[in-house]
């Protein structure tokens, strides 16, 4: 993967500081909670792969400040005067991708390419990523630590991530390499673009009900897809090669539900699901990589949930 040479986005705001912040999940602490996965692993994991509407609902309910995080704008065209210093190599990533997430979504809203669930966006609004190096990050959603993983606050727009996430996916999930990395800022990318055009209202719609689960899987599927749809789209301009495509599809695999619920308690449960198989992920991310049309990607449109 070839950053040399690239556009990098003005929409990277780094932000250091921050004292720490207890977190709740469903209103609980959830140092007093079960993780819903029937075993005790990382909580940033746990809070990776569940739902983003639910996700969402945590990080608005979670207690404890932010303990006044100072805020670093981009100052620039490239960003490099608001990089904290011994930082840079990190900042031109997240530059550099964020600004060719941009470039894919801008072309495909321009060109209506996207399923819609009552909303078509006539222009790309680009999203803002914050990359956060201390304890904790006050969010349009609340104030998150750094137990929680990359996620998107529809609220504000705004993608959040601390950069340390990234040693927890090499060393925890097996899951290294920057195309790697990559795909998790492209899957969150692909929850505002799913936020632009819909679909997060009608899983927000689902929230409570029956088909609940099944509805946060259909919408981290779509995510996959879409984050498959900028890498092929992208491949070219990013030298995107065989070994970045399976840093990717390792990285969807080892982040699967029945693979995650294996390694913390020993079994499965489908029901208990909220982002799909190690199969699906893989499935649905290669789907959108090898066709680069983000209109395959309606996971809403399969009737049949089995069939996803």
């Amino acid at each position: 993967m070839r950053l040399d040479d690239q556009r990098r986005s003005t929409n990277v705001e780094y932000r250091t500081g921050g004292g720490g912040g207890g977190g709740m999940r469903g209103g609980l602490p959830l140092r007093m909670r079960g993780l819903g996965l029937g075993g005790i692993i990382i909580i940033g994991i746990i809070l990776l792969i569940m739902p983003a509407n639910m996700r969402n609902a945590i990080l608005g309910q979670i207690m404890g400040g932010g303990g006044g995080a100072q805020t670093q704008s981009v100052g620039d065209s490239a960003g490099s005067a608001a990089c904290p210093a011994g930082q840079e190599q990190s900042c031109q990533f997240f530059e550099v991708v964020l600004g060719s997430t941009e470039d894919v979504w801008g072309a495909v809203v321009q060109q209506r390419a996207l399923p819609s669930y009552g909303a078509t966006p006539a222009t790309y609004a680009q999203p803002r990523l914050v990359v956060f190096f201390g304890q904790s990050v006050d969010t349009g959603c609340g104030t998150a630590t750094t137990d929680v993983g990359p996620f998107y606050c529809p609220v504000d727009s705004q993608l959040y991530i601390n950069p340390s996430f990234y040693e927890t996916m090499a060393r925890r999930l097996n899951a290294p390499g920057d195309f790697a990395q990559a795909y998790v800022i492209a899957h969150e990318v692909g929850h505002h673009v799913q936020n632009l055009i819909g679909a997060t209202r009608l899983v927000n719609q689902a929230r409570g009900g029956p088909q609940e689960n099944q509805m946060s899987v259909r919408l981290e599927l779509q995510a996959d897809c879409l984050a498959g749809v900028w890498g092929n789209r992208e491949r070219a301009d990013l030298s995107i090669d065989a070994a970045d495509l399976q840093e990717a599809l390792n990285a969807a695999h080892q982040i699967g539900d029945d693979t995650l619920q294996r390694n913390s308690r020993g079994y499965a449960s489908p029901d208990s699901f909220t982002h799909g198989s190690s199969e699906q992920r893989m499935r649905w991310f290669r789907r959108g990589f090898d066709g680069g049309d983000a209109r395959q990607c309606d996971t809403f449109g399969v009737r049949d949930f089995r069939q996803l």
